[in-house]
């Protein structure tokens, strides 16, 4: 396996316990079967990656950046997407119960971005209650989030929702 590929892989264990307790550094990049786990969407990178620093708006993509309530005060920013999951367990097995996505834009020239923090609050709400909010993300990021979603559990995909297949489906 080259090393490029091995770069790429998830990584990343399935835990059980809030990996945010504390310290920074372990849990970065799991999924949890008991709490929403936050996956960001890099749209440009055309990659999907876990940090559950969002919990607390302490991100990778968050960090040292002052966001702003209007999307036009952050014309050149790189456009992400927050994704909210939340693995839930039936008797065949877990499966992607609660995925809901807010738009987000951050410019680290400037130190800007954009992201309405009553939306990322709200959806976060919506996923752990089981809701599926995916249809309005462009086609790429819908593309990016099913790659990612598979290649963590394909298990976990295929005893998906029907809804939530649908909503990330390319029009």
């Amino acid at each position: 396996m080259d090393q490029d590929k091995k770069k790429k892989s998830i990584g990343f264990n399935i835990i059980k316990n809030d990996p945010t307790d504390g310290h920074g550094g372990f849990g970065v990049g799991a999924l949890s079967l008991e709490n929403i786990s936050p996956v960001f969407v890099d749209v440009e990178d055309g990659e999907a990656f876990v940090d559950i620093g969002a919990l607390h708006a302490r991100s990778v993509v968050e960090k040292g950046i002052k966001f702003l309530p209007n999307k036009e005060d952050v014309p050149n920013g790189k456009a992400f997407w927050l994704v909210w999951v939340t693995i839930d367990r039936k008797q065949e097995g877990p499966y992607y119960a609660g995925v809901t996505a807010c738009e987000m834009t951050v410019d680290r020239e400037i130190r800007r971005g954009y992201k309405s923090l009553p939306e990322h609050v709200n959806k976060m709400d919506k996923s752990m209650k089981r809701k599926i909010m995916v249809d309005f993300m462009d086609d790429r990021s819908k593309e990016i989030l099913t790659t990612f979603l598979k290649k963590h559990d394909e298990g976990m995909w295929e005893r998906s929702s029907e809804e939530l297949k649908n909503g990330l489906a390319i029009s």
